[in-house]
């Protein structure tokens, strides 16, 4: 009977490599540890096979999923390069008007469409800081 585990393990663990949703590989894990217990003990009933499974397939996935997501996705951020000119110094060189939608800032060089974050207008060579990036628009206050 531990072959049927061991052959449920292995497709467990397939179906893993094919989702990667960190649910099959706990599943296959306690088909593989049931096997183990099956070669071992070969006088477990079938409903206590199935029970050790369901037990340690729970287990698993209750300690150890969220942890691995957890690590898994540490790195994932909405930040982008982007995000490094806030707080920097921009200066106008098309005058802000929300109103009309008219505005450019120049900072390190590149040129953005901009608008102010009071709805202030702001005149050519003013002085701003870069506040926020909403869509493709720099978000301006004076300095």
């Amino acid at each position: 009977m531990s072959y049927f585990w061991i052959a449920l393990a292995v497709v467990l663990l397939i179906a893993e490599c094919l989702t990667t949703q960190l649910i099959s590989v706990w599943l296959g894990a306690g088909a593989a540890v049931t096997a183990i217990l099956v070669a071992i003990f070969p006088s477990i009933g079938i409903p206590y096979q199935i029970l050790i499974f369901l037990v340690l397939s729970a287990i698993l996935l209750a300690a150890t999923r969220p942890l691995v997501k957890k690590f898994l996705h540490k790195s994932k951020s909405n930040e982008t390069n982007l995000d490094r000119l806030i707080g920097e110094t921009a200066v106008v060189v098309e005058a802000i008007n929300n109103v009309t939608g008219a505005g450019q800032v120049k900072i390190q060089g590149n040129y953005w469409s901009a608008r102010s974050s009071d709805g202030s207008e702001i005149p050519v060579d003013t002085l701003v800081t870069f506040e926020k990036i909403e869509g493709n628009k720099a978000i301006v206050s004076i300095k």
